[in-house]
């Protein structure tokens, strides 16, 4: 993990990254005279990144612009920090010092986020591991703007990021459903909040349908893993509710995924469960002052010789029947247990966040999540604010009644599938169906996992959702929302 700090000086002498504002004049460092003019002929060629080589060492100069949207700035400038990550790793670069010359620590984060998010690596099943790690361990920041606690934050918000892109990014031979809880509770210890693991027993009695069938076709049992973070300054008596899709891997069931790429990723589809857990461990971090608790339900969907078939019908928790007319709709199936256990609590909120439907990653592609639901317009409008804030943003989907026409069965209180249209709408409303209180749900399948790398986000789990919901939840400490 990074070595991150702030620091009360520095020298020129270091590798150092310069953030400054390209309308102003820059900044007096010391430069020479052909350097300052290399520097302004390249901002006048509307370069953005200057890159200076000292031979001692190598210093960026990375210029913002006002008249730009905030926003989109501070995407540009995480993507610079992962390109300057890349020209670091290049040349062996192991500390690199910020230098906040623009006095804007909006945008001075954007851009130390982003070239650490960048510094991520997956390498641990490489024999050669060692020779592959990146050299870049530290990264030192100056700003009068930025505070120490600005600092802590991002640093767990970028550990947490790592911690979730770890776990979604492990084989699921070495991370089956118990194996995944266990990483959970132990980060947990770690962290500061607690854990409590159902087993297949208590499973059992709690009559988890959905997640007992699902399981019916593995190896190894299921697990419910309840997550909870309750500091005794917290703002909010009831909790936010965080529930996250834990299918370790997924094949389809007997409804056997189709295409010849389709299984390949799957061990992706506990990305959900990933940021839940992900974001439990920033906020006891960070202490954030919010109620929050966490529902994970973990299993696999494989064809066992006793799996669940298309045309069963199952109970869930609730007692509530469901024709299943599809296996590769399974995560609908544990989520709705999880979501009824989450009733009990009489919740502020609950937001599930799940790897859910192809029709989500079709309809938009990788650059956004869905969204949709019933909570109030202002928990609305502050998740889609804080999703263009991180830059993980929510395409909100209508959520009509009449969507929930189609998920009607004939033979059953409801099925598991709509028809051929509107796929992640009627996911969303099979979902809302058990729900007593405000519900947002969140599907991630298009950004969760990446098999080509997008700048910081890099190529596999990519941590999506982590960023969003630690700063939603981060925000509501601050002024309580309804």
């Amino acid at each position: 993990m990074l070595n991150i700090k702030k620091i009360a000086s520095y020298s020129m002498d270091e590798n150092m990254v310069i953030v400054t504002d390209k309308n102003k004049q820059i900044p007096d460092f010391n430069f020479t005279k052909p350097e300052t003019d290399f520097i302004h002929k390249e901002i006048e060629r509307n370069e953005s990144l200057v890159i200076l080589n000292r031979f001692t060492n190598w210093i960026f100069i990375q210029t913002t612009d006002y008249s730009k949207d905030i926003n989109v700035q501070k995407e540009l400038l995480r993507k610079s920090g992962n390109t300057i990550c890349k020209f670091v790793q290049e040349n062996k670069i192991g500390h690199i010092t910020i230098i906040d010359a623009v006095k804007d620590g909006r945008l001075t984060l954007s851009l130390f986020e982003g070239l650490a998010l960048g510094n991520y690596q997956f390498i641990k099943y490489f024999k050669n591991a060692a020779e592959k790690k990146t050299s870049l361990t530290e990264i030192s920041l100056f700003s009068d703007d930025i505070t120490g606690a600005d600092i802590q934050i991002l640093s767990a918000l970028i550990e947490g990021v790592y911690f979730a892109r770890d776990l979604v990014n492990e084989p699921a031979s070495l991370l089956n459903s118990v194996k995944f809880s266990q990483e959970i509770a132990e980060m947990g210890k770690k962290s500061g909040f607690k854990t409590e693991i159902f087993d297949k027993q208590k499973i059992k009695d709690l009559k988890m349908g959905g997640l007992l069938a699902v399981n019916k076709g593995s190896a190894d049992p299921p697990t419910f893993t309840v997550l909870e973070w309750k500091p005794q300054n917290a703002v909010n008596k009831k909790p936010y509710i965080l529930v996250g899709k834990g299918i370790v891997y997924d094949t389809g069931g007997l409804s056997l995924k189709p295409t010849h790429d389709s299984m390949d990723y799957m061990k992706c589809d506990m990305a959900g469960g990933a940021t839940v857990a992900a974001v439990f461990m920033a906020l006891a971090r960070t202490k954030v002052p919010v109620y929050a608790i966490g529902l994970i339900p973990s299993t696999d969907n494989r064809l066992g010789p006793d799996a669940y078939s298309p045309g069963d019908v199952i109970t869930i928790s609730d007692g509530t029947t469901v024709e299943v007319l599809n296996t590769d709709a399974e995560g609908r199936l544990i989520l709705a247990d999880a979501i009824c256990y989450a009733n009990r609590f009489e919740p502020e909120l609950i937001i599930d966040i799940a790897t859910l439907t192809g029709a989500a990653h079709r309809a938009i592609g990788t650059q956004g999540m869905v969204g949709m639901g019933n909570a109030s317009k202002n928990v609305v409008d502050l998740l889609v604010e804080t999703g263009l804030n991180e830059h993980e943003r929510i395409a909100v989907f209508p959520f009509w009644e009449e969507y929930g026409e189609s998920i009607k069965s004939e033979i059953a209180d409801i099925q598991n599938v709509g028809g051929d249209n509107a796929g992640a709408i009627t996911a969303g409303k099979f979902l809302e169906y058990f729900t007593k209180y405000p519900y947002f749900h969140l599907d991630i399948a298009g950004t969760a996992f990446l098999k080509k790398g997008e700048s910081y986000r890099g190529t596999g789990a990519t941590g999506s959702g982590v960023r969003l919901l630690y700063r939603f939840l981060q925000a509501i400490s601050n002024e309580k929302i309804r």
